[in-house]
């Protein structure tokens, strides 16, 4: 279930930093896209991205880099996914 959750978390930028001309800028937290858009995403996540899930699960940025590095081998699905999100 946690891969479930993360599978698209390396989608764009999206959420704005709570008083954020107060601090230094910072990456804007990703769009974890919706269940479809993760189901989408899953397969080439896991098929690409293994040493990515191994160190950290949770970099969603380093996630969404290995399948714009890997984007000539993932789905179409996924691919679509990606551009709908600006990536």
């Amino acid at each position: 279930m946690r891969l479930s959750n993360l599978t698209l978390a390396f989608l764009l930028a999206g959420a704005t930093v709570a008083f954020a001309q107060q601090f230094p800028p910072q990456p804007a937290a990703p769009d974890t896209g919706n269940d479809a858009e993760r189901a989408a995403c899953r397969p080439d996540v896991v098929k690409f991205c293994q040493a990515e899930l191994s160190k950290n699960q949770d970099d969603v940025f380093a996630i969404l880099a290995c399948l714009q590095r890997n984007r000539t081998g993932i789905s179409a699905a996924c691919q679509r996914v990606l551009a709908n999100h600006g990536q």
